[in-house]
């Protein structure tokens, strides 16, 4: 459904069983042999294609599921669902291409080679031409598979997640975010027409925990690549961890979960641009991106003016329909977003914090949320320290004369994924 008007469907789609996680499974080891043998240049041609048919003829497609499907504006739409996914594309063929320079030094009279091949979990098999199973004869059949685990705040990264190991000669079982089922069935279908052959990336909406457990359950598990929240990860971690000795090898985990980030200003930072880039930073697409600003860290020398430049430009945003063009933000992705953001609106409204702009939300119609600033005394508080993923800032005023001290405050959490500081004193 549009999550700026939760009244209209514009997809429908069946969550895959148990059985059927499986059976993506097993079509994926069938595919994957004979895809580790496709030459990586050939790999590198369907990437660039891809790369050209998310730049042409699916661009207006991609970027109109994007804001329908995941309530981004035109501009963040064409950002990430045009600029960024053919950006992946394009620059994951070209350092693939970069790694084959890389030989290792071979000195005589000995030869060292090295080849880039995907991830696989080893099983000894006997070559066609053998007629005993002597040890010069086994070989590693390839069976592995990569899962991966797409968020729903960009298109781009659900297109990355899934193509990219498949690049290095993998097969992926895909589990889309159930809000961004649209734009990323999209993306499946350009892959198609890419060239990628059945069974390379199998797309397999799936309830999450159904999915985890079919795949942290397979021996042949080579890898999980995921984007997501960190409770989610932690549950993919324990699941793999518990089940080591079952695994024909070890899986590889990789996992980017989510973010506090931080704007850090100095006394000597240009007023301007700390108000104009910490609005659109925290604001963008409703917050809901692990790197949009969401604590910031500001001198008491010059609290106020900044403080009265965030609460103007607060009032200049507009919020509503990603389909009016002057909108700049619009509704968070759902009910549970939503609703998980109101509290945080509630507590901003407890003793220790002060709401400077914004504080309200409205599900009514579509999940709307305010741009939200708020002065919070105690820098340990939970609207501090917590990911709330919306469009609220939390704001700590130090003392100018110890910005020291100021910057340990900023270490003092649990998220360390991007930050950045103004000052215009070296």
């Amino acid at each position: 459904m549009q999550p700026f008007d939760h009244s209209k469907e514009i997809a429908k789609y069946y969550w895959a069983t148990p059985e059927l996680v499986q059976k993506a499974i097993d079509t994926a080891l069938a595919a994957r042999e004979e895809w580790e043998r496709v030459p990586l240049q050939r790999k590198v041609e369907m990437f660039l294609k891809a790369g050209d048919l998310v730049s042409t003829k699916y661009r207006m497609e991609l970027n109109a599921a994007t804001m329908l499907g995941q309530g981004k504006t035109a501009i963040q739409a064409e950002i990430d669902s045009a600029a960024e996914l053919a950006d992946f594309f394009r620059f994951n063929a070209y350092f693939a291409k970069e790694l084959t320079k890389y030989q290792p030094i071979s000195q005589h009279p000995s030869t060292n080679t090295f080849r880039l091949r995907g991830l696989e979990v080893s099983s000894p098999v006997k070559l066609p031409c053998c007629t005993a199973l002597d040890e010069c004869c086994l070989v590693c059949s390839i069976q592995g598979f990569i899962a991966s685990i797409s968020p729903f705040n960009f298109t781009a990264i659900g297109g990355n997640l899934a193509s990219a190991p498949a690049l290095m000669g993998n097969v992926v079982v895909w589990k889309p975010s159930d809000t961004a089922i649209l734009s990323n069935y999209i993306i499946l279908q350009l892959l198609k027409e890419a060239g990628f052959p059945p069974g390379v990336v199998s797309f397999v909406p799936a309830d999450g925990p159904v999915f985890g457990g079919v795949v942290t359950a397979s021996p042949q598990l080579a890898g999980i690549n995921f984007t997501g929240s960190v409770p989610t990860f932690q549950w993919l971690w324990k699941q793999t961890a518990q089940k080591l000795e079952q695994y024909k090898n070890f899986p590889r985990l990789v996992g980017e979960c989510g973010g506090k980030n931080y704007h850090f200003v100095h006394p000597s930072a240009d007023i301007d641009s700390v108000v104009a880039l910490t609005i659109r930073s925290a604001f963008e697409y409703s917050g809901q991106k692990c790197s949009a600003c969401s604590r910031a860290y500001i001198p008491d020398s010059i609290w106020p003016k900044v403080r009265e430049g965030l609460v103007e430009a607060q009032k200049q945003l507009k919020l509503g329909s990603p389909l009016e063009w002057d909108t700049f933000l619009t509704a968070v992705i759902d009910k549970k977003s939503h609703d998980r953001i109101s509290s945080y609106l509630q507590m901003a409204k407890s003793p220790g914090c002060k709401v400077l702009a914004g504080g309200s939300a409205d599900g009514s119609r579509g999940y709307y949320v305010q741009p939200t600033v708020v002065e919070v005394s105690d820098p340990g508080h939970r609207m501090v320290q917590e990911e709330i993923f919306g469009p609220v800032l939390s704001v700590v005023v130090y003392s100018h004369k110890d910005p020291v001290a100021a910057l340990r405050l900023v270490r003092e959490c649990n998220y360390g994924l991007t930050g950045a500081i103004f000052a215009q004193d070296p």
